[in-house]
């Protein structure tokens, strides 16, 4: 799997996981529970994905895992000769890595608003 790849599904299952799991929370602790609802009306799959929250939130951080080493990886390896391939080749890597930092931030947050904040409120 390409490095590409990783990065856009963790960031894909990062941003499922907050909106499963941490938007409801965020919604209840700002006291706009009657928001809320109207918004599981209007989208009634987030009750559905709520349900398997454990296995997103660990579906996620499995691929975040995976892609953090393909990062890691791939920080490493050499780039072409050519000054337009290696151009580009440095333009993909930060791309990567901004997406790879997008997607642990989202995960980040969504995991401690599913998980910590209810047990603190």
């Amino acid at each position: 799997m390409k490095n590409n790849s990783t990065n856009f599904i963790s960031l894909f299952l990062s941003t499922s996981t907050l909106v499963c799991c941490a938007m409801p929370a965020l919604f209840v602790a700002l006291g706009a529970g009657a928001s809320f609802a109207s918004l599981m009306s209007f989208l009634p799959f987030l009750a559905i994905l709520s349900q398997y929250k454990i296995a997103i939130t660990c579906f996620a951080a499995v691929m975040l895992i995976i892609a953090g080493f393909a990062n890691y990886k791939s920080q490493y390896a050499p780039c072409p000769a050519e000054p337009e391939l290696a151009k580009l080749c440095m333009q993909t890597r930060a791309r990567s890595k901004f997406i790879f930092t997008l997607s642990l931030a989202v995960f980040t947050f969504s995991t401690i608003f599913t998980y910590i904040v209810p047990r603190i409120i």
